[in-house]
């Protein structure tokens, strides 16, 4: 592998990196606003309740985020066919 065949897969990954950071965020940050809407806590009586609300909020939040594996995709996809890759 060439150095400039290194430097678009990097560039490829570090692009990938960029879009799911910023699909972590958006998602938590949706998960976080209906938790607070919801008001879940206060339908939470007993410790088997309390239990159950962790992987509740994991579950609302893996939904969320892969919702936009469509998006990151292809912006991912538009970028990589925008590099030079017969170089």
């Amino acid at each position: 592998m060439s150095a400039h065949d290194f430097q678009l897969w990097m560039s490829l990954y570090a692009a990938t990196a960029v879009c799911c950071a910023i699909a972590f965020l958006l998602s938590a940050t949706r998960v976080g606003v209906l938790i607070v809407r919801e008001r879940i806590w206060v339908h939470t009586h007993g410790w088997k309740a309390w239990l159950l609300v962790g992987p509740q909020i994991w579950w609302r939040w893996q939904k969320t985020y892969l919702l936009t594996t469509p998006v990151t995709l292809g912006i991912v996809g538009a970028f990589a066919l925008s590099l030079p890759w017969g170089g």
